[in-house]
């Protein structure tokens, strides 16, 4: 695909991907920080990633929401992808695309991103200013990986 043909197709659809875009950041600025408030202060710290409840709901039902969070995953992994090359917040995108779907290595994938330098002091000022307890970083509690015999 040339560059005059990417020019023409994104003036075609140039609402659509206004409209996208800004509605990944909505997402992002409403989702991201209601998720990082709703998760326990040791939840960096395990060794592995705690089974959800399933018992409490419907096989077809857990199996439908399972799916549609996916679903929804996928849509924001290539909408990031998209937004790398087009106006927009495409590597956030793409991260909450990421966090949001199931895959093999998920939790050490988030385990290695709160890590980084400046990832977890920014989810803690978040958490205290709103007066949620900080989070534990992931080498620091008793149970986590390094500690293994």
């Amino acid at each position: 695909m040339s560059l005059e043909e990417i020019w023409n197709f994104a003036a075609a659809h140039a609402a659509w991907l206004v409209t996208g875009s800004l509605l990944s950041l909505v997402i992002s600025a409403v989702l991201g920080p209601a998720l990082i408030l709703r998760l326990p202060p040791g939840y960096f710290t395990y060794r592995h990633r705690h089974a959800v409840a399933t018992q409490r709901r419907h096989p077809v039902l857990h199996l439908v929401l399972t799916g549609t969070k996916n679903l929804i995953g996928a849509v924001f992994v290539v909408a990031g992808l998209a937004l790398l090359v087009l106006p927009g917040q495409g590597i956030i995108t793409l991260l909450a695309g990421a966090i949001i779907m199931n895959y093999p290595g998920k939790f050490e994938f988030e385990r290695w991103l709160v890590r980084r330098p400046r990832v977890l002091p920014a989810l803690n000022w978040l958490r205290k200013k709103y007066g949620r307890e900080p989070l534990l970083p992931p080498d620091d509690a008793p149970n986590s990986a390094s500690s293994r015999r």
